[in-house]
């Protein structure tokens, strides 16, 4: 719902702005999936063992970066942080067209994780600017969005791209946007709504007024130390890393896994792997809406991954024997595993204040780069030691089990716990 007094335009200036730029981080993160079952393994002399450690360095980089990268655009700015993140990221995308050995794909891939590290927790802040909390699930939920909305067309591009020049044209082309998108953004974004001229001065009165409401209700924390200390802090970093472990296990490898269970195309994978996304696309939105009407953020987090789970083991026990069975299993994967990302970042900024909410959720997203690097290389290997996705379909679904036990133990708000009281009486 609307807070009294405050516009409802914010959302047309500000969301597709966000919707956007973390599109394009996607771009330069998941075509290598593409690249990898289209011939750079061949190209370069790639073993199997290898292409999957390459494919996740990716995530290592990711990982060591965060915080830093966050912490400044908490206290600094968001907007000069994205600037050039979007122009580095965007060189060292097209880059990976020219890479002529097997070290210098590995520091730009190592490369390409640094400068998209605090993307996603920036963006997170930059929406805590913004939204209220009676809005934040859908928010965040329109920023993520990027993940499966891009991964979808990027999946049919990729494979026309592919069969149409190859693997280096497609990383070369692939790369320019974010670099053209940087220009935009400069001129577009303010980091606060006190900076922009599209809103009253009464608009940004009561915007101001409400969120600084919201953090009056959240219990005070003296600094980062004792933020990452939280149990629940300590607990969302656990479950974000095996939760990351089958959604990217899965985003780095399914056009292989797809492959390998039916004889078909780059253009014919690409089409097959848009679908899971289109699931997931519309599973956000319709999650994200029914936390933001509930305003109980856990329930809509952790059925969602055990249904993702169960959906692995039902890939994996029908098997390969029936294609279209599998694949179906695997975009009901696909869609519960995306659609809790928009209330599980509602969390953070409702449970910790803003002086250290930013930094708990680079932490948080720290780990879940972790599990990434982790799900995608141990994904790939299993599938090219053992020559089938069976393996790393049970062990996805295991990493899915793990994060939905955790979820169960993050502790309610004390403003929830309050609320609840009040019904009860």
């Amino acid at each position: 719902m609307k807070q009294p007094g405050i516009a409802a335009r914010r959302w047309g200036y500000i969301m597709p702005v966000v919707f956007i730029t973390y599109s394009l981080a996607y771009v330069d993160r998941s075509n290598f999936s593409f690249a990898s079952a289209a011939g750079i393994n061949d190209d370069l002399g790639i073993t199997k063992g290898m292409s999957s450690l390459l494919g996740a360095l990716f995530f290592l980089g990711y990982f060591f970066f965060q915080i830093p990268g966050t912490i400044y655009a908490e206290r600094r700015s968001v907007k000069k942080l994205i600037f050039w993140c979007l122009l580095l990221w965007g060189g060292f995308a097209s880059l990976t067209g020219v890479v002529t050995d097997i070290p210098m794909l590995a520091v730009i891939r190592f490369a390409l994780g640094v400068v998209e590290a605090a993307v996603m927790p920036a963006m997170l802040v930059y929406i805590s600017n913004w939204f209220t909390k009676s809005e934040r699930s859908r928010a965040n939920t329109f920023l993520i969005l990027g993940n499966p909305v891009t991964v979808l067309w990027m999946s049919v591009l990729s494979g026309y791209l592919i069969r149409s020049f190859g693997w280096r044209e497609m990383f070369i082309f692939e790369g320019i946007p974010a670099v053209i998108w940087a220009i935009i953004w400069w001129f577009t974004v303010k980091d606060k709504p006190e900076e922009v001229s599209w809103l009253s001065s009464q608009e940004k009165k009561a915007l101001a007024a409400q969120l600084e409401k919201e953090q009056k209700s959240i219990q005070p924390v003296g600094g980062y130390r004792e933020a990452f200390r939280s149990r629940n802090v300590i607990v969302l970093c656990l479950q974000y890393f095996f939760w990351s472990i089958g959604v990217y296990g899965f985003v780095l490898w399914l056009p292989s896994i797809l492959r390998d269970g039916k004889s078909m195309g780059m253009v014919e994978a690409g089409w097959l792997s848009s679908v899971p996304y289109l699931a997931a696309t519309i599973a956000m939105i319709l999650v994200s809406w029914a936390s933001d009407k509930m305003q109980n953020r856990r329930v809509f987090v952790w059925p969602l991954l055990l249904v993702g789970a169960l959906a692995f083991l039902g890939s994996w026990a029908v098997g390969t024997n029936y294609f279209w069975l599998s694949y179906s299993l695997l975009v009901a994967a696909a869609a519960a595993m995306y659609a809790p990302y928009g209330p599980f970042f509602a969390i953070i900024p409702e449970m910790l204040p803003k002086n250290v909410s930013g930094g708990a959720m680079a932490l948080i997203n720290s780990l879940g780069a972790l599990g990434s690097f982790f799900g995608s290389w141990f994904v790939g290997m299993l599938n090219g030691n053992t020559g089938s996705p069976a393996a790393s379909f049970i062990f996805m679904a295991v990493s899915l089990l793990v994060s939905a036990g955790l979820t169960l133990l993050v502790k309610p708000r004390q403003s929830e716990m309050k609320q609840k009281e009040v019904s009860l009486t």
